[in-house]
């Protein structure tokens, strides 16, 4: 029995990850990188780094493994902007992650230029720095990476893929280029308009791929050893919606991970742009000897699962995350404290790069279980605000959310969840969901399962039925007033 190999390169750390057949666990290796703070608003990666935590990650997983390895699939960091040297292969800068804000000046400029409407129209997306092109445009700008011949722009998909197979591919998948505000998510190709406003030349864009279908074989310094089939290639909240088995229109998830992102299958047919929400490629994927292509509508959350990082590493208040749950459970209530963890500023529903982490109510009598609880709701109402906007643009509510994520471990998060939304909360038995996700897209392309398979696999670990209180509708009106307190504050 063959097994199928993931990598997962998320924001803070890689997961390498082998299921068998019946979509069971049978390995996994993790190894955290280090995060870049040069100033404030900005983060980055060093792309070296992370190859380096693949490399560690497939080394010690090959070792504990028996069975031969039938293909492997990439899920990453979407957004994340990698350049690099084709002739050497070394980076040419540090990689600007998903959740840096230098460019939000950039971004309000081109919004007032007036090519918002072509943007949305063309690629589903707001104008926000949480994207790869004004992250581009700002490296290939005055000082920074000259736009020669052998420059190679790509997502962290597109830098490993590069990696793994030794330079011989430059690849992206549908899903991951959707993300960068370069493509035009209905034709599925690169925008030459849109490439002309970011004054990023053609040459070194990635080849467009399916989602699941063999890019390259590995070569031979990959730790895996070389001449397996990469087959499937996916980003890391659309891996997770096809690891969740979400596979019929109106089938939605939220991943409680750094960031929180609620996806929900709208099928074959592209949704128009929606007030506060992304449109997004789910996946593209073979279907009856020919390929298909599911879109998502998205709600993109900065901060969750980082704002317990800031309860550990920040505050010092907790000693390991998994203190939280605990913490939070022994109040019963947050004693009227809201946290909005506007961090890095506000994502969907709202797009407010200039918002700012905010704690409103604080008295006497609080102390740090309120705060964490605080926190854990936090979540909860975020996703809440997500939902209710993609309900309305889809002209459905959703019946179940299905979750995943770090944080989902949380029972009294589900609960929480589950009360605010007003439908149940359902958590999966295998809950590394995006790197399933991505190894599920692999294995489809070579023949391991069929979708019905992967549902067949699917299993619920936890259902949490609604069980509201006469105080929650007034806890979400106070966290609406929080978040109002929160917006503009770094404006200048």
């Amino acid at each position: 029995m063959a097994v199928v190999m993931a990598i997962d390169a998320g924001t803070t750390g890689v997961r390498s990850f082998a299921i068998d057949e019946s979509g069971r666990r049978v390995g996994s290796s993790y190894r955290e990188f280090a995060q870049y703070f040069p100033a404030p608003g900005w983060v980055e990666h060093d792309p070296l780094e992370i190859w380096s935590a693949v490399q560690s990650t497939l080394a010690e997983l090959t070792s504990a493994l028996d069975e031969p390895v039938a293909a492997i699939g990439i899920t990453d960091q979407r957004e994340t902007t990698v350049v690099w040297d084709r002739s050497t292969g070394r980076p040419l800068a540090p990689a600007i992650v998903w959740q840096d804000r230098r460019t939000a000046g950039r971004c309000e400029e081109l919004e007032e230029s007036g090519v918002l409407p072509l943007i949305r129209d063309r690629t589903g997306l707001v104008l926000d720095p949480y994207f790869s092109a004004t992250k581009l445009e700002w490296l290939l700008g005055p000082g920074g990476v000259e736009a020669g011949a052998d420059l190679a722009f790509g997502t962290v998909d597109s830098w490993l893929a590069w990696c793994l197979t030794a330079g011989q591919v430059h690849v992206t998948d549908t899903s991951n280029a959707s993300r960068t505000l370069l493509f035009d998510i209905r034709r599925l190709r690169w925008d030459e308009e849109l490439l002309d406003v970011f004054g990023v030349p053609a040459s070194a864009l990635p080849e467009i791929r399916p989602s699941s279908g063999r890019i390259g074989v590995t070569g031979s310094e990959c730790a895996a050893g070389s001449g397996i089939p990469i087959s499937g290639v996916a980003g890391d909240q659309q891996a997770a919606l096809f690891g969740q088995a979400c596979f019929e229109p109106g089938m939605s998830k939220n991943t409680y991970g750094t960031g929180s992102f609620v996806l929900m299958n709208t099928g074959h047919s592209c949704p128009e742009p929606a007030e506060g929400l992304l449109t997004t490629v789910a996946w593209t994927i073979p279907s009856n000897a020919r390929q298909v292509t599911n879109y998502a509508l998205e709600g993109a959350i900065f901060v969750t699962g980082a704002a317990i990082q800031w309860l550990r590493d920040g505050l010092k208040m907790i000693d390991s995350a998994a203190e939280t749950g605990p913490l939070a459970e022994s109040c019963p209530d947050t004693e009227g404290v809201y946290f909005v963890p506007a961090f890095t500023g506000l994502g969907s529903p709202h797009w407010d790069p200039y918002a700012r982490g905010t704690v409103v109510g604080i008295t006497r009598g609080v102390g740090r279980a309120h705060l964490a609880r605080a926190v854990v709701e936090s979540m909860a109402y975020q996703t809440r605000d997500v939902v209710e906007a993609m309900s309305t643009a889809a002209a459905r509510p959703i019946g179940e959310l299905r979750v995943d994520g770090g944080a989902s471990v949380m029972d009294l998060l589900l609960q929480i969840q589950a009360d605010q939304l007003g439908v149940p909360v359902t958590r999966p038995l295998h809950q590394e969901t995006t790197a399933m996700g991505a190894a599920y897209l692999a294995g489809l392309a070579e023949g391991v399962w069929t979708l019905d398979d992967i549902a067949a696999n699917w299993q619920a670990d936890l259902r949490v039925e609604p069980d509201p209180d006469e105080g929650t509708e007034e806890r979400y009106r106070q966290w609406q007033r929080a978040v109002q307190r929160s917006r503009d504050w770094a404006r200048r």
